[in-house]
């Protein structure tokens, strides 16, 4: 027993039915027909037809289409998301455990790169546009692009040199400086060696009667003992370590590129006993170049700057970038002392006089 189409009936005035379309069978077509087994073969067949008569080149290409989409999806949704790199994402790793490269922050409120500051990108690109309104942008283009970038090129330099607070681009990378770089400077701390080796020698004195005389600073190492005593710490003089070296505090106003007028400019007296190592680690930024004019250098002291070491020399200047990976130790015997250096931050050759005057402005210590 099979199902027949019904005839229509008189009052049905439509057209006659006719064999579905190959686009699709209409609503009203399934309900004018009873299903038959001659219905199903020709709906069969219709199917078939319909997708024979259409283009094979559509097909494929909306076939790769949707692997395509089902891929980004998969992609998107494994992918970890990323915070925008300044320095507070930079630094998140560090206050996990206060260690990053080996090096033990200190954690100061006071300190450039060991304190977190939200927003410091829009908080420089603000000083920047200051400054600016008050002097001019001529000069500022690599500057403006530093800021605006500042992620970008925190996060993409070579493990070799990385900056941990600010990137200036376009700047030559080396890890050691010819002494030409800054001779003015190199020459005139070098004549007054005799000076400041005297003052530290008044300093240190005050060793023999306590553990940490007033004025000196310990620094975190893996072994040994590092003291420094700071003229100059971040941009800010400290007068009671000025009076007691008169003459060497009045030298650094004689210097013609030291960093004196922003928070990356330092000028210290450093000191590593015998059997210290001090942990690798990055400087803040690449806009300088720090100077180390060797007071007493005992042998077995090495300075290692981007994977090359130098040995100081006593009356000598050593020049090197500190944004790439440094470290220093001292592996001399006891009986030898300690080696001692003056150490001071001068500008980058390559930084101009209207970059210097801005990176002044924008770096000041307390803004």
């Amino acid at each position: 027993m099979v199902w027949v189409p019904l005839r229509p009936t008189s009052t049905d005035r439509r057209a006659p039915l006719r064999a579905p379309s190959t686009a699709a069978m209409s609503l009203e077509w399934l309900t004018d027909w009873s299903w038959s087994l001659d219905g199903l073969r020709d709906f069969i067949a219709t199917g078939i037809q319909s997708f024979r008569d259409c283009d094979a080149t559509a097909l494929v290409a909306v076939a790769c289409l949707l692997v395509l989409f089902v891929w980004y999806c998969y992609h998107v949704g494994r992918e970890q998301p990323r915070a925008y790199a300044s320095v507070n994402a930079l630094m998140q790793s560090a206050e996990a455990n206060g260690v990053q490269n080996g090096f033990v922050y200190c954690h100061s409120p006071e300190c450039v790169r060991c304190s977190h500051h939200d927003g410091l990108n829009q908080k420089l690109y603000h000083n920047l546009q200051e400054y600016a309104k008050r002097y001019s942008w001529s000069g500022m283009g690599r500057i403006h692009k530093g800021i605006r970038e500042q992620g970008r090129y925190l996060n993409s330099r070579p493990s070799i040199q990385k900056p941990e607070v600010f990137f200036l681009p376009d700047l030559p990378t080396t890890p050691y400086f010819s002494r030409d770089a800054q001779k003015h400077d190199v020459e005139l701390l070098e004549r007054n060696f005799q000076t400041i080796l005297c003052e530290f020698e008044t300093l240190y004195k005050a060793f023999s009667n306590c553990s940490l005389p007033q004025g000196w600073k310990m620094n975190s190492t893996p072994s040994g003992e590092w003291f420094t005593f700071y003229l100059v710490n971040q941009g800010m003089c400290v007068p009671r370590n000025c009076r007691r070296c008169p003459r060497t505090y009045r030298l650094l106003g004689s210097l013609r590129t030291c960093i004196g007028n922003n928070v990356f400019g330092n000028a210290c007296i450093s000191v590593l006993s015998p059997g210290t190592v001090i942990a690798e680690h990055y400087g803040p930024t690449n806009i300088r170049i720090r100077c180390h004019l060797g007071l007493k250098t005992p042998s077995n002291c090495e300075l290692v700057v981007g994977g090359e070491p130098q040995c100081w020399a006593e009356g000598r200047c050593l020049l090197f970038d500190d944004s790439f990976l440094h470290t220093a130790f001292h592996e001399g015997a006891p009986e030898e002392g300690p080696r001692v250096v003056f150490m001071v931050d001068l500008w980058h050759p390559n930084v101009a006089a209207a970059e210097r005057q801005a990176l002044d402005f924008i770096f000041a210590p307390g803004r």
